[in-house]
């Protein structure tokens, strides 16, 4: 089967350094290899994190905020500074981006869902790239612990857009490999899976903690992620973050990462064409 339309979710710890600031050469290296798809005939999503960690950094505050109000400004600040360096760097590779902003009202009213869907469709049709976040200046779902929502994170977003557009590939770029049989930081014996067709409660059971500071999902999140997709007839891959060039091998069917086959799929052998 060929992944025509690919949502692909970046993670904050790929696109900023430790210090918060944004990682311009991982941003170019990114956008690059997702211009390159789009000019080869692929229709590509980008779901994007980082807000948060990119204001704080902006506006010069020693920590992350703790409060939920100075979160949505910082938010409201990284955004734009964020948007701004997509925009400069896909119009270097001579694509054209849009912002997209949701909350979880937008996505679980019908009416609302279908306007974006709608809007999903005619933006891909133009051969635009639609950059999407949670509007975290007026969303709490993800950033006030304990109240998570329809949304709550950027790996379940990815997911429910990558259904709402009928989406063949979900990619999360993450800090990590791909799913493993044990935590690889503190486990060497630790297996990468390539290939995983059911979530059993044994999958499930892998699912480790939070990673860096910058990050709010951890395996769990992309554990329901790929519910999600799977159910929707969406292959879902989790891959490093740091080499997305990767990307290219992994629309192919590439063995590369943690490959969640829809429900259907299990058998069918990718279009390398």
């Amino acid at each position: 089967m060929k992944m025509k339309r690919i949502v692909v979710k970046v993670g904050t710890s790929t696109l900023t350094h430790t210090s918060g600031s944004l990682d311009l050469r991982s941003m170019e290296r990114l956008v690059r290899v997702l211009s390159d798809l789009s000019g080869a005939g692929r229709e590509v999503i980008l779901v994007t994190s980082g807000a948060i960690a990119v204001g704080t950094a902006r506006i010069g505050l020693p920590e992350r905020p703790s409060s939920l109000r100075m979160k949505q400004a910082a938010a409201a600040v990284g955004q734009c500074r964020m948007m701004h360096i997509y925009d400069k760097l896909f119009s270097e590779y001579n694509r054209t981006m849009a912002q997209i902003l949701l909350t979880g009202e937008d996505v679980e009213d019908p009416s609302r869902a279908e306007h974006l869907r709608r809007t999903f469709s005619a933006l891909l049709e133009l051969g635009v790239i639609p950059v999407v976040n949670e509007n975290d200046s007026v969303s709490s779902a993800e950033i006030e612990t304990g109240r998570h929502k329809v949304l709550g994170d950027n790996d379940t977003l990815s997911a429910i857009v990558a259904s709402l557009c009928g989406a063949d590939l979900l990619v999360l770029f993450s800090d990590i490999d791909g799913l493993y049989s044990a935590d690889p930081r503190t486990n060497p014996q630790a297996v990468l899976l390539h290939r995983v067709t059911e979530l059993t409660p044994d999958i499930l059971g892998m699912a480790g903690g939070a990673g860096t500071w910058q990050g709010t999902g951890g395996m769990a999140t992309k554990l329901s992620a790929a519910e999600i997709a799977m159910d929707a007839g969406c292959d879902m891959v989790i891959a490093n973050g740091g080499r997305p060039e990767t990307l290219y091998g992994i629309v192919e069917g590439e063995n590369i990462g943690t490959r969640f086959i829809a429900k259907g799929k299990a058998g069918v052998t990718d279009d390398k064409t």
